[in-house]
Formats: structure tokens, C-alpha cells, sequence
């Protein structure tokens, strides 16, 4: 082993190692690993950067924007709304419609965009049916992952894997050379998910109230403000109730003369009227108010606030919505940048206008102080306020709503030409053989132009962190190839199971892929083992294809853990999932698609 060959091994390692702790952003690590493999001079300064004109990074960034175009125009609700009339209310039927749907569309646009665009549509379709969304936000997600195999396009590591066989000299993919493994995967996964899955997925039942599901009650009660309390007079922002108690007034209940309270409960001769407060309201004496806190503060404070606790109040969705106020759930996107942040530095409540009731984190409400939380992607927070401020967060890129989205804020005026556009590419690329990075831009370029999307639109569809990613790691593949280590490493796999034939060698790739795209990118997996796979292809005189796509097929596989993949973690909490649901339900459809894999790759690519 030569020295360049272990310094490169040895930022390979710390790579691997950063993106399994998470202790930096993926971003961040990749653009460690670029000036790592620059500044020790393993590659020059041209080559380092030259990752981000690569064409494989220009295709990604452009599939982003035309995804965009497709879930502005609607294209995703009305997909959802196609899935409900098709399925209706069958477990089987939805599963099976739910699969198919979001497969097709994954290889046509990106895992985590197809994911994100049915969620909302499928969690909807969850309160309508009352199928409790874990056992449905699974096989949406394992199936984006599937499904991404059916085109060039379908995930970014599919276009990575062509993009370093091409810069290799050698033969690359066409469009729909992935097709036919890719519905073989996609179709195995819909007979798994149908036949044993989905008994091993988990049955919550969801309470049918959004406040009972997030245990709003125990942090919800309401007070009646007595006469000689000193609140009488002051604003909700003189109050100091969030400074000093962190409590937070979060509305009031209206008092008509036919609705009397006793010492036990409201007495109701009408519906309660759930009124909003707002920072400048005044409070009075009399004021039902409800607050959002630590009961043992409330119960601490009563007295020097003068307060009195009104007993046995059970609050509903109905006491926290009315015409004018609604409960929504909205979902911390993969590109949000208030990630990291807490709900008191974002100024949560003064920027949204909006009031956070609950968070819900890996399956689980957060009982701590919620203002000092740092949010993390795919964190849940349960919102009230005005239903205007509310319908805000859909346009919003650092949230995703939760609940059916109404087809009226999209540009639905403009969903035929999102598809036509979209028609336009797969022409120019399958037709006219355009490079696939041309044609996507000009998919990209077209959505902007015919107002699918404006053009800040078209920056926030883009995952940032993904193309830095990617543009990042591109310069270790090419370390890996001119120091000899990408041989090096191919050398040791065929020392080790090369005797048992070349079907093993590719088994042994396929499976070193799928286990270190569990803790790590997939787009990084594939840039770190194709080199390798195409090393050992020429090694033992075979065609490198087959080779790499083994790798890009494992690299699919990430089911085993809800870290393995983005689209994983979107439905982990909305699901209400733990860690080891994916495990259970995935380590079989590992195993089963491995066998697919060995079996049918040699047919259909032969290796020789």
C-alpha cells in the first residue's frame, strides 16, 4: 500500500465515520472531504472544483426545479386525490395504489420530492378511511426508494453511477436502461409489501383528534381571570406570561349569556365559542382564558395571578378551531433552514403569528420547555391560529403541511403544462438523444418561463445540501481512481471472494453498498464504491455495467433504519414509527432484492 493510497483511505474512513455519527451536516462533511483530497494534493485545484460543472450535479439541481414545477401546479394533490377514488377505503387497495403511484413517479423525479408531495395527500387519506397512517407512510417511502430504479433520473445516485462511467471513458447508461431492473424492484417490493409487510408494520391507532394525538390536554388548561387579578387591564404582551411563566395565552372562550360555569365543569347550553387573542388584546376580569404551559406552573401561579382553574376540561379540536381558528401540523422540510434553531431564537410566534401547542419527534411528543428546543428536520409541530396565517406554511419551504392541501393555492391553471414540460424532456432525451443534464435545464428553464414556478420558487425547490453533497464527493471518486486505491480495494474484494466466481464478487458489491448506504447518503455510497465495482469489473475482464449497477441497485436498499434515507425519515414521525419498524419490515425486502438482483442482473446485463 502506497502512502496516497492509505492518506485516501484514511479521509475515506473519516468520511464514513461523519456521516454515521450526523455530527455535521452531510454538506459540510462532503466539502470537508473535498478540501481534504485538495489541500493534501491528491487531486489539483481544477479537478477538486470541477465537481460542481459536472454534468451528474447540473442534472440534480435541475430535476429539483422541475419537481418544483410539478407539485406548484398541483400535479401532486390531484394524484392524491386519483389514489382515494381508485383505492376507496381497502388497507390492500391503498397500499397496493399508494406503491405504484409514488414508484412511477420516482423515476421521474427525486425519492424525497415524490415522498414530500404524496404525504400530505396520504395522511389525508388516512383521517378519511381511518387506516392509521403506520400502516401506510411506510410503503410510500420504501416505494419511492424502488421506484427511483426505473429511470436515469430517478435519484441522484443513479446519475452519479453514469456520470463516473462516462468520465471513465467507458459506455453509459441510456435513459430507461434501468427499467427493467427497476420494475422488477418495484414490483417485488408491491408483492412483499402486499403478501408479508404489511402484517409486520405497526397498527397505532391515531386518536381521530389532532389535539389528543400530540396529548394537547396535559399542557392545555383554561383559567378564569377573578376581578382583583392583576392581569385585568394588561395585554397579552404586558402579561409577561412567555418571559417569565413560559406560558402562552393561547385564546379564549366565549361567555354567552346561556353558557354558565360551576365548580365542576362547563355547563353548556350551546356550542363553547372558541375565541382568538391576539398580543394587543386586553384582558378582563371574567376572561376564560386558555393557556398553553406546565400545569405545575399554572397551578404555582394562580394565586399571585389571580386565576382560577376551570376543572375536568376536556379540549378538543373543537375548542381550539372555529371558523376563523384552525389546528394544523406542519413538518420541518428537508430543506427548512430553521433546522437547529429553537422556536424562541426564530421569534416562532411574532414571525408566523402562529402558536405552537406541541412538537412531536421520532414518534413522540416533546414534554420539555418547547420555546428552548432546537428543531430537527422532520420534527412535527402542532399549530394554531388563523386559518390564513395557517395556509401560509403551504407555500412556506421550510414546512410541509400535514392535512389535505386545498387545490385552490396551487396554479392548477397550470398543471397541463407542468406535464407537458415534463413530456418535453423525456422527448429530447429518448427522441432527439439530448444529454440528459441539457434536457433537464431546459425542463427546468421552461417551468420558470411559462410561470409553473418563479424563479425564487425554482431556488427554494432545489435541496442544496444535496448538490453540495454530491459536487463534493465527486473529487474523492476521482482521488480514489488516480491514486490506485479505487484498484487497491478491488484487489482485496476479488482476494476474497473472487474464487467463488464473478456472481459473487458482484453479490459481495451489492451487499458492501447496501450495508454503508444505511448510515450515509446513498449519492455518497455510490460515489465512494463505483470506482470499485469498475475496477473489479475490468479486473476480471467483465463489462463494468452490471458491475455498477449492482452498486446503484444496493444503494436503493436503504430500508433497514429510518436514518437510511431521507424519504425515511419524512414518514417516521407522521407515522408514528419506531426505529426498529424498519428494520423489521425492510431486512427481508433487503434480502429478497439481493436475490432478485443476482438472479436477473446477469440475464438482463451480461457479465461477460
Amino acid at each position: 500500500m502506497t502512502p496516497q493510497i492509505a492518506l485516501i483511505l484514511a479521509i475515506v474512513g473519516m468520511a464514513i465515520v461523519l456521516f454515521a455519527t450526523e455530527k455535521l451536516r452531510v454538506d459540510v462533511i462532503a466539502l470537508i472531504v473535498l478540501l481534504s483530497v485538495a489541500l493534501t494534493g491528491l487531486v489539483s485545484p481544477q479537478e477538486a472544483f470541477a465537481g460542481f460543472a459536472n454534468p451528474a450535479v447540473v442534472t440534480v439541481w435541475a430535476v429539483y426545479i422541475v419537481s418544483g414545477g410539478l407539485f406548484r401546479t398541483g400535479v401532486a394533490d390531484m394524484v392524491g386525490q386519483g389514489i382515494l377514488r381508485l383505492a376507496g377505503g381497502s388497507e390492500l387497495r391503498l397500499i397496493a395504489v399508494i406503491m405504484v403511484t409514488c414508484g412511477i413517479m420516482s423515476g421521474f423525479m427525486n425519492n424525497v420530492g415524490a415522498t414530500a408531495m404524496l404525504l400530505p395527500a396520504v395522511m389525508g387519506i388516512s383521517r378519511q378511511t381511518k387506516v392509521p397512517p403506520s400502516r401506510l407512510l411506510i410503503p410510500l417511502s420504501f416505494s419511492s426508494l424502488l421506484g427511483g430504479e426505473l429511470t436515469l433520473i430517478g435519484t441522484p445516485a443513479n446519475i452519479l453511477g453514469a456520470g463516473i462511467l462516462a468520465d471513465r471513458g467507458l459506455p453509459a447508461f441510456a435513459f430507461f436502461d434501468f427499467a427493467p431492473l427497476g420494475a422488477l424492484f418495484l414490483g417485488m417490493g408491491l408483492a412483499y409489501m402486499l403478501l408479508v409487510g404489511r402484517h409486520l408494520l405497526p397498527r397505532r391507532e391515531e386518536p381521530t383528534e389532532l389535539s389528543q394525538s400530540y396529548r394537547v390536554r396535559d399542557y392545555l388548561t383554561e383559567v378564569r381571570v377573578l376581578p382583583e387579578s392583576p392581569l385585568v387591564g394588561k395585554t397579552v404582551v404586558e402579561s409577561r406570561f412567555g418571559q417569565d411563566y413560559d406560558l402562552t395565552i393561547v385564546g379564549r372562550v366565549g361567555d354567552p349569556p346561556h353558557l354558565t360555569f360551576t365548580r365542576q365543569r362547563p355547563t353548556l347550553g350551546a356550542k363553547r365559542r372558541r375565541l382568538s387573542i391576539r398580543r394587543n388584546d386586553r384582558i378582563q376580569a371574567g376572561d376564560v382564558l386558555i393557556v398553553r404551559g406546565n400545569l405545575d406552573t399554572i397551578l404555582n401561579i394562580r394565586e399571585s395571578q389571580g386565576l382560577e382553574i376551570v376543572p375536568d376540561v376536556e379540549l378538543g379540536d373543537e375548542e381550539l378551531t372555529d371558523e376563523e381558528i384552525a389546528v394544523a401540523e406542519a413538518l420541518i422540510s428537508t430543506r427548512s433552514e430553521l433546522a437547529g434553531k429553537t422556536l424562541k431564537e426564530l421569534k416562532f410566534r411574532d414571525k408566523y403569528n402562529l402558536t405552537v401547542l406541541a412538537l412531536w419527534r421520532h414518534g413522540e411528543p416533546i414534554s420539555r420547555k418547547l420555546a428552548d428546543e432546537p428543531l430537527q428536520f422532520a420534527d412535527v409541530l402542532l399549530v394554531q391560529g388563523r386559518r390564513d396565517r395557517i395556509n401560509l406554511l403551504r407555500t412556506d419551504p421550510n414546512f410541509l403541511l400535514l392535512e389535505p392541501v386545498e387545490l385552490e393555492v396551487r396554479r392548477t391553471h397550470k398543471a397541463p403544462i407542468a406535464m407537458a414540460i415534463m413530456a418535453l424532456v423525456l422527448v429530447l432525451v429518448l427522441v432527439a438523444r439530448f444529454h440528459i443534464s441539457t434536457a433537464m435545464v431546459i425542463g427546468a428553464v421552461a417551468m420558470v418561463l411559462t410561470r409553473c414556478l418563479t424563479m425564487d420558487e425554482a431556488y427554494q425547490s432545489i435541496d442544496w445540501r444535496t448538490v453540495f453533497l454530491v459536487a463534493g464527493m465527486l473529487p474523492l471518486g476521482m482521488a480514489m481512481e488516480t491514486t490506485g486505491a479505487a484498484r487497491f480495494l478491488a484487489d482485496l474484494l476479488l482476494g476474497a471472494v473472487g474464487g467463488l466466481g464473478p456472481l459473487a464478487v458482484l453479490a459481495g458489491i451489492y451487499v458492501l453498498v447496501a450495508l454503508i448506504t444505511q448510515p450515509m447518503s446513498n449519492a455518497a455510497a455510490v460515489v465512494l464504491i463505483t470506482p470499485i465495482a469498475i475496477d473489479t469489473a475490468l479486473s476480471l475482464g467483465a463489462d463494468p455495467k452490471p458491475f455498477v449497477l449492482a452498486t446503484v441497485l444496493g444503494a436503493a436498499t436503504s430500508f433497514l433504519t429510518p436514518v437510511g434515507h431521507k424519504a425515511n425519515v419524512l414518514v417516521f414521525g407522521p407515522g408514528g414509527y419506531r426505529f426498529f419498524d424498519y428494520t423489521r419490515v425492510g431486512a427481508p425486502l433487503t434480502l429478497i432484492l439481493l436475490t432478485v438482483t443476482l438472479i436477473f442482473l446477469p440475464i438482463l446485463w451480461p457479465l461477460f
